[in-house]
């Protein structure tokens, strides 16, 4: 008997080798959490001065369900990596 592989609660997540822009993700994937697939993207950063991560890289998260159909390349997320004066209107 073969007992089939159960990736609940479980993902993989790998560099991004479709990237074109600074926005695209630096890593996608997909993950289960609790029998619902989702969508990975993860951008890695350097902590700004004064914040609690300051020289510190790290990864900024987003997950998106994918029964939602739509784009495996979500949005770059809100926060240290956006920036209101990038947008040229």
């Amino acid at each position: 008997m073969s007992k089939q592989y159960d990736n609940t609660n479980s993902g993989i997540l790998a560099r991004n080798e479709r990237k074109e822009k600074d926005t695209h993700p630096d890593f996608t994937g997909s993950i289960n959490v609790g029998g619902t697939d989702y969508w990975l993207s993860a951008w890695v950063n350097e902590g700004r001065p004064g914040t609690k991560f300051e020289g510190r890289k790290y990864f900024s998260i987003k997950v998106n369900p994918k029964d939602q159909g739509g784009s495996s390349r979500p949005a770059p997320p809100k926060g240290d990596t956006y920036v209101d004066e990038d947008i040229p209107f």
